[in-house]
């Protein structure tokens, strides 16, 4: 792909497959040189990506799923219509995916997604109590995306967007990337000033950002296995 703002031909790989990315003046010619140049090297980053690819869903046969950044046995049962929950006594120690005989993959995928998303704003709903009185205003909204790259992000207007992924992550973590855009409503950059706020609201955050660096590419391949291609 060419890329206006791109100074210099650059090959990158991630868990969706190989891109080249192409400055406005490079010829395809110069691209397939330096495609053939670093051939050995993107055929081990493809070799790797794909052993570490998770397998999708499927009825009967996943046996687990992660959630809060544990792996939950799951067990699947007949139901009128797709839904997935938590079962177990106590503190919930299995997932249930109960479903239709003929269920499509596509409804199946749907339930999940509502579970992930339904859990995720569980979670919203135990932390934010804390953090809202410290803030200048409240968010408008709060709304779940499967994202590319990035974790969350807030708009002009205060509508935060997360990443569904998140529900996959360690409960820390997650809460983390809340507090970082919830900070965003104080400073709208990431100055001094923006990490001082999120200092005195998180004081683990470093570890927290470790964690995406060595997790964050696995939890967005699995959610993205598990609830396929789109959004």
């Amino acid at each position: 792909m060419r890329n206006p703002r791109a100074r210099r031909l650059k090959l990158s790989v991630d868990e969706r497959g190989a891109r080249l990315t192409l400055p406005p003046r490079a010829s395809l010619v110069s691209g397939e040189r330096f495609l053939s140049e670093h051939r050995d090297w993107l055929a081990t980053q493809l070799a790797h990506y794909a052993g570490a690819a998770p397998p999708p869903l499927e009825r009967g046969l996943t046996q687990a799923l992660p959630l809060r950044g544990e792996t939950l046995p799951l067990r699947w049962g007949p139901g009128r219509f797709a839904r997935v929950q938590l079962a177990g006594d106590g503190d919930a120690d299995c997932i249930e995916f109960v479903a239709p005989e003929r269920a499509s993959q596509a409804s199946l995928q749907r339930a999940l997604r509502d579970f992930y998303e339904g859990q995720a704003r569980a979670d919203l709903g135990r932390w934010l109590p804390a953090y809202l009185p410290t803030l200048p205003r409240p968010p408008q909204r709060l709304q779940f995306k499967r994202m590319t790259s990035q974790w969350g992000s807030l708009s002009p207007d205060g509508n935060v967007v997360l990443d569904l992924s998140l529900a996959l992550a360690r409960s820390s973590a997650f809460e983390y990337v809340l507090v970082h855009e919830l900070c965003h409503l104080v400073h709208a950059n990431h100055s001094r000033a923006f990490w001082r706020e999120v200092e005195a609201r998180f004081p683990t955050w470093h570890a927290e950002r470790d964690y995406f660096r060595a997790h964050g590419r696995g939890l967005k391949a699995t959610l993205r296995s598990l609830l396929g291609g789109h959004r």
